[in-house]
């Protein structure tokens, strides 16, 4: 991904994850750090201690943008084709959901792949995950349908 567009990414992803420094437990009983942070996946290096540091912090999130890219690269490899506003959702939802999650978004998916935003955010935000992190409204959007407009308009 272009460094200028995960900038961004990490901005948004800040916003929608949040960022602790500290073990928490997520809305799934998951023990979370960082900025959404497995720690059942991906448990901290032996050396680290709480609270994290700004540097633990961001290597984490680093570490984990890594992986997904990965995941997409091997699964959705198109998705480099997409413009940045659109790589960057795809790219949140892999983050919050996890590979094999995001891929049970097969209609979802396949209208990405074709071309058809508008269906691809209506997809979006039908789906339990919308439910799950916020729809929220048009003065106050939630994660959901930020995305989802992002998809649909292509910024």
């Amino acid at each position: 991904m272009e460094a200028n567009n995960e900038l961004q990414l990490v901005c948004e992803l800040r916003r929608d994850e949040g960022v602790r420094y500290i073990v928490y437990l997520d809305t799934k009983g998951i023990p979370t750090t960082g900025v959404g942070h497995n720690l059942r996946a991906s448990p901290l290096p032996a050396a680290w201690a709480y609270p994290l540091s700004d540097e633990q912090v961001d290597q984490l999130l680093e570490w984990d943008l890594e992986s997904v890219y990965a995941d997409l690269d091997r699964n959705l490899a198109w998705w480099r084709d997409f413009n940045y506003a659109r790589q960057r959702v795809i790219c949140n939802m892999c983050f919050n959901l996890g590979i094999t999650k995001l891929l049970g978004f097969v209609n979802t998916l396949a209208a990405m792949r074709q071309g058809r935003y508008a269906d691809a955010a209506q997809g979006m935000l039908n789906s339990a995950w919308a439910s799950q992190v916020g729809i929220g409204t048009a003065a106050q959007p939630g994660r959901a349908l930020r995305l989802a407009n992002m998809m649909r308009d292509g910024k």
